[in-house]
């Protein structure tokens, strides 16, 4: 459930969002007055397809966000993770439009919410909020293009330790990411012995552990030999089009 936590306005402390962070004074000052902090759980549902798109959410911190596409099976489809990079609803579109995939909260914590109307009344009065937002939908963009390439060429194996790769960047970095076998099957489409069977290989290998709701990176160096280089090539994109804004080592969560 999402709960109102406090309002923004008037503080002198932005939001852990690195989308955020990369406006300068002038620009986020400009939505400033109009952004609220909520807290939100694991599975939280911010749209389902059809939905009118009408606030912006900004996941901070440690929280995760998954774009999910339905199919006529039933099953849902993960496409990609949006963390303290990026923000979710309406980064593109002019005015309210509906929502294509379901959006769902992947890892609980905190978000900074702003109504698209206040976001477009912002894009209007500066052309540097304009830019950043569509630079930031450019490697939105390209998440989405590598994703399918990725679904399409590469094996589970590299597939599943690409996501947790990019779940530990995106969260605490620490090396334990709350990612259970059936979330991880979700990210990789596939049934939930297929995923466990990936995941028993891997702790023969010394590469990870599992705890309850949890896994626990031991070796990242040999997990990154396991994966494929498609998280490489987003965060290379991101570094190129908005230098600072991918979550890094320099640069963790808090």
């Amino acid at each position: 459930m999402i709960a109102k936590r406090t309002e923004l306005a008037g503080t002198s402390d932005r939001p852990f969002n690195n989308l955020l962070r990369r406006l300068n004074d002038a620009d986020y000052q400009l939505i400033a007055p109009h952004l609220g902090l909520v807290d939100a759980q694991a599975n939280d549902l911010l749209y389902s397809p059809g939905d009118d798109v009408q606030t912006v959410h900004f996941p901070c911190g440690p929280s995760l966000v998954s774009y999910m596409v339905p199919n006529e099976d039933g099953r849902d489809v993960e496409t990609i993770l949006v963390g303290r990079e990026g923000a979710v609803g309406g980064i593109v579109s002019q005015g309210f439009l509906p929502a294509y995939t379901r959006i769902t909260v992947k890892f609980g914590g905190p978000f900074a919410r702003l109504p698209i109307s206040k976001l477009d009344a912002a894009k209007l009065k500066s052309i540097s909020v304009r830019n950043i937002f569509a630079r930031y939908a450019d490697c939105m963009l390209a998440q989405i293009f590598q994703s399918t390439a990725c679904n399409a060429i590469h094996s589970i194996e590299q597939r599943a330790a690409k996501w947790i790769i990019s779940a530990m960047e995106r969260t605490n970095g620490n090396g334990m990411v709350p990612l259970t076998h059936e979330q991880l099957s979700t990210l990789l489409g596939v049934g939930r012995s297929y995923t466990s069977r990936v995941i028993q290989n891997f702790k023969a290998e010394g590469v990870l552990e599992t705890r309850r709701g949890a896994i626990v990176i031991r070796d990242a160096d040999k997990l990154r030999l396991r994966s494929c280089l498609c998280n490489d090539a987003v965060k290379d994109h991101f570094e190129e089009v908005l230098r600072g804004v991918y979550p890094s080592e320099d640069n963790p969560a808090n």
